[in-house]
């Protein structure tokens, strides 16, 4: 059975911000192709065209993908999830929640908790909410 992983939609920052997680996370960029370079992009709208179809980005044993929606639909944000991180040191840990923080919105500081070293919560500038634990778990 595979492992599960997220799939996040943004409406036109897909690729921005799968290139932000690819440097932050210091994953690898698996895929990542344009609703244009897709076969049958010539029936596609020309605004449509650069939103990302669909990208990958491999990170540890997981895998984090995301598309763009198409122009013009409903977009309502990410909302009743979250993404969930287990990162071996509280300093890495940290640095991964700054970088999320910055531009973001802090739900739940980075600090010492009881089931890990650190822990903390925080929705990305992009709308992506990260659960973030860091260090060796202590339960």
């Amino acid at each position: 059975m595979s492992p599960i992983h997220a799939y996040l939609t943004f409406n036109g920052t897909a690729a921005e911000a799968m290139r932000f997680y690819e440097k932050t996370l210091g994953g690898k960029m698996q895929m990542m192709m344009t609703m244009g370079e897709a076969p049958g992009a010539e029936q596609m709208p020309a605004d449509a065209k650069s939103r990302i179809m669909h990208a990958s980005l491999a990170y540890g044993d997981g895998m984090l993908m995301a598309s763009d929606t198409m122009p013009g639909q409903p977009y309502e944000g990410m909302k009743g999830f979250g993404v969930a991180l287990t990162i071996d040191t509280v300093a890495d840990a940290q640095r991964v929640f700054d970088a999320f923080a910055n531009g973001g919105q802090v739900t739940m500081p980075f600090a010492k908790t009881f089931w890990v070293e650190a822990f903390g919560m925080v929705t990305d500038r992009f709308g992506t909410p990260w659960l973030i634990n860091g260090g060796k778990p202590l339960v």
